[in-house]
């Protein structure tokens, strides 16, 4: 049986600003601290955290939202990719950005969500704090 996750940090940042780092290797790579190579349009590839995590970009609306197909070296052999739904919201104090994973296989989806919060809100709203200290 698969399990889904939700969730959301607010990030000191533009959405257009968050959804263009996403879609960056160079940026993927500077906020999370390891390599990531993304081809920026629907059915391009993407691989993160030094290829511990691969998939493919299924849908964009930009500045809005991303969607793309899933899948870290911990999946199951015989797993589907999971869905990652990148939702970016504009609020007062930056960009609310929620993440919804679905299809993720029995038993993963709290790694992952600590994971979502450790190696990707963190880092980025260290990423983001920076760089507009630069300006």
């Amino acid at each position: 049986m698969a399990q889904s996750l939700k969730v959301s940090a607010v990030l000191p940042a533009a959405a257009e600003r968050i959804y263009k780092a996403w879609l960056s290797g160079k940026e993927h790579s500077a906020f999370t601290g390891s390599d990531a190579k993304v081809t920026a349009r629907v059915g391009g590839a993407f691989t993160a955290w030094d290829g511990y995590i691969k998939g493919k970009t299924l849908e964009l609306e930009p500045n809005r939202r991303i969607v793309q197909s899933w899948r870290t070296t911990d999946f199951y052999d015989d797993s589907s990719d999971s869905r990652l739904e990148v939702l970016l919201e504009p609020t007062a104090r930056g960009t609310k950005i929620t993440l919804v994973q679905t299809n993720i296989p029995y038993g993963q989806a709290d790694e992952y969500r600590q994971g979502w919060k450790d190696h990707y809100f963190a880092p980025m709203k260290a990423y983001f704090v920076a760089g507009t200290k630069k300006k």
